[in-house]
């Protein structure tokens, strides 16, 4: 695994772009292999300890989505199976499986990138997130949201 140091004197906007951007060379490596477009990191004390993208269909395993690739991947750089000191990035809002995942994981922050309308865990239940997990939305929303858009207009062709 691969560790990044973020400059300690970049601001806050821009460090979460950064990461999103390193979710998002996640989301392209689904893309590529044919899977849904969603990919994450999660970051702790400014280095990725944990990547993921969806290998639902390579796995033939509806929960292998790219949050729970690198929660697995982050547990076990950390030897434990708390996160709580740690960044959760995801190109995608979560769904309510890995918004639960999260709560167990107790990650201290989940930054997610575009909006997901019709399965995203804010549509059905805000409250899955552990109470200390922060949430942001948004980051560099338009560039993950049209890789997902690209993915379903490609495949209804």
């Amino acid at each position: 695994m691969s560790f990044y140091n973020f400059e300690e004197n970049a601001n806050p906007q821009q460090e979460d772009e950064h990461f999103m951007r390193l979710a998002l060379n996640e989301a392209k490596r689904a893309y590529d292999a044919q899977e849904i477009p969603i990919g994450a990191v999660v970051v702790c004390k400014g280095k990725v300890i944990g990547r993921g993208y969806n290998l639902t269909e390579q796995l033939n395993d509806v929960t292998a989505h790219a949050e729970m690739q690198a929660f697995t991947a982050a547990a076990q750089t950390l030897g434990g199976k708390y996160l709580k000191d740690c960044t959760l990035y995801v190109t995608i809002e979560p769904c309510v499986m890995c918004a639960g995942a999260s709560y167990w994981t107790q990650v201290s922050r989940i930054v997610y990138g575009a909006k997901e309308e019709k399965r995203g865990f804010t549509k059905i239940n805000q409250n899955l997130l552990h109470p200390k997990t922060l949430l942001t939305g948004g980051i560099l929303a338009e560039e993950c949201g049209s890789l997902m858009s690209a993915f379903f207009i490609n495949k209804r062709k």
